[in-house]
């Protein structure tokens, strides 16, 4: 199918029908997060879902929320038991978003998430996926929604022949072709679906003009960050020297790795003594 304006309602009916059926048929509907529709443990599926396989998220989520049942007794938690519950997971941040997030809604918003795009964004770390995301499956609204599954199917059906395609381009075919009477089942069935397109045809992502590829994780800043964050779940706070003589990795990155990660707000430092955000 390739796309060349505004599209006619038969086109549309065909695109929603195939994409229907193709998740009625092999759809991941056992997932664990497609058996639920609260907000709470919707919010932790896409945040660890972001940039790690389902399969490695799977036992990491089940064991999250048996630790963290709820957002209030998340809220109630320590940032230390949260990142030790949040390890192998990378990208911490996220999880020190969805701790203050946790305490946000406890305390501004009755225990209750809000239920539009608008004022999930008002939450910590929250974007504009993230927050159409949880709209739509826990609230069945009918966003707009993009990310790299859905980004995939759009460039192999619409843009098949054309590279250097820009979000902007892809954003008013996704909105045209939603599936208002379920945006539930929809968006499950576009990312089922682009998931697979990616394993059996050339990965079509190369063709977006926001295509980029992830850097080595062994001898990155990420890797220091990752474990300076880690030493510190373990014992709370450290002398800066050794905490140093701790890093495996690249030690050259390990000066910017602890100004970035003081700058966040992850650690705070008293003179030499470097500890995890209380």
């Amino acid at each position: 199918m390739c796309y060349a304006g505004s599209m006619k309602a038969a086109q549309i009916s065909a695109f929603q029908n195939y994409i229907l059926r193709w998740y009625a048929l092999h759809g991941r509907t056992e997932l664990p997060w497609r058996q639920t529709q609260d907000p709470y443990k919707i919010l932790v599926s896409e945040l660890m879902l972001q940039q790690t396989q389902v399969q490695r998220v799977i036992p990491k989520y089940s064991n999250f929320l048996r630790q963290f049942p709820d957002i209030q007794t998340l809220a109630e938690s320590s940032l230390a038991n949260v990142l030790a519950h949040w390890q192998g997971l990378g990208y911490n941040r996220r999880a020190k978003f969805l701790w203050q997030t946790a305490q946000k809604v406890t305390v501004a918003f009755d225990g209750r998430f809000p239920k539009t795009k608008e004022a999930l964004q008002t939450l910590p770390g929250i974007g504009p996926y993230t927050a159409s995301a949880v709209s739509v499956f826990a609230f069945n609204n009918p966003e707009t929604v993009i990310e790299t599954n859905i980004r995939t199917i759009f460039l192999y059906h619409f843009f098949p022949n054309t590279s250097e395609i820009s979000d902007a381009q892809i954003l008013p075919l996704i909105t045209e072709t939603r599936y208002t009477k379920n945006p539930r089942e929809w968006y499950a069935a576009l990312m089922d679906y682009g998931s697979y397109l990616k394993k059996i045809v050339p990965n079509p992502s190369r063709k977006s003009k926001h295509h980029t590829t992830q850097s080595r994780f062994e001898g990155s800043p990420r890797q220091v960050r990752g474990e300076i964050i880690r030493y510190l779940t373990k014992s709370g706070s450290l002398n800066e020297k050794n905490l140093q003589a701790k890093i495996k990795g690249n030690k050259n990155h390990y000066p910017q790795a602890l100004q970035d990660l003081l700058k966040e707000g992850m650690i705070t430092q008293s003179n030499a003594i470097i500890s995890l955000m209380k």
